[in-house]
């Protein structure tokens, strides 16, 4: 086991385009993340559309901005749960009213299957020291507030990956927290997958899977991002 002193406030800071463009670097939203990803793990079922009639998904599912100008689409309500079709229509128009009214250069907009489960995060980030590093925890909107993670060097054993979700403080939801149990022997194999992805891309300067959603059977992508040198 090797610990990786970092910490969480250096690890989780937001990715600015502006910022990437200065250090030359190329930025995969979360269209061409998830695509690139789909070769190593299982992400969400999804389309990429520019009309409402191209999309055929069964209800329920989220509507989401995709454009390298919305990185973060939660900061600028860029996410819609549709329901029913008159939500589709009306969150559909709204997106698309908000990319205008922000002057946002969209990539078209992600219709992406509902799935159920907990939220996760799962990182790989370049460290001057260690090179690639693993970082994993509870995801969704709240990983920075809630500061619960756990790092190790890359690649990872199926030993490493039961340690970090053990030295998670939050680490009782793993464990059938008030009845709703998740698959642990899937999380460390996908834990462990996303540990190897920085041997064959060495390029890698971040990638960031917030959230990955685990269930009692499996788990997906949900949203994604990467940053190569």
């Amino acid at each position: 086991m090797i610990s990786v002193p970092l910490s969480p406030s250096k690890l989780f800071k937001p990715l600015y385009l502006s910022n990437i463009m200065k250090q030359k670097r190329v930025i995969y939203n979360e269209y061409k993340a998830d695509k690139f990803l789909s070769k190593f793990i299982p992400i969400a079922k999804s389309q990429l559309v520019k009309e409402i009639s191209e999309i055929k998904l069964k209800f329920p599912f989220f509507l989401k901005i995709i454009s390298n100008d919305a990185l973060h689409k939660t900061d600028i309500n860029g996410v819609k749960l549709v329901n029913n079709k008159d939500e589709l229509l009306k969150n559909f128009n709204n997106l698309m009213q908000t990319a205008k009214r922000k002057k946002i250069k969209l990539d078209g907009i992600i219709a992406q299957e509902k799935i159920e489960g907990q939220q996760l995060i799962i990182g790989i980030k370049k460290d001057e020291i260690f090179n690639h590093i693993i970082l994993f925890g509870l995801g969704g909107i709240f990983t920075e507030v809630l500061d619960d993670i756990s790092i190790r060097k890359c690649p990872i054993n199926k030993n490493d990956a039961q340690e970090m979700i053990d030295e998670l403080k939050s680490r009782k939801v793993f464990y059938g927290f008030r009845g709703e149990k998740l698959s642990l022997e899937f999380l460390k194999k996908i834990l462990i997958k996303v540990s190897e992805i920085p041997l064959k891309h060495k390029n890698i300067q971040e990638l960031d899977i917030n959230p990955f959603i685990l269930n009692e059977k499996d788990g997906k992508v949900a949203d994604s991002r990467i940053v190569f040198a």
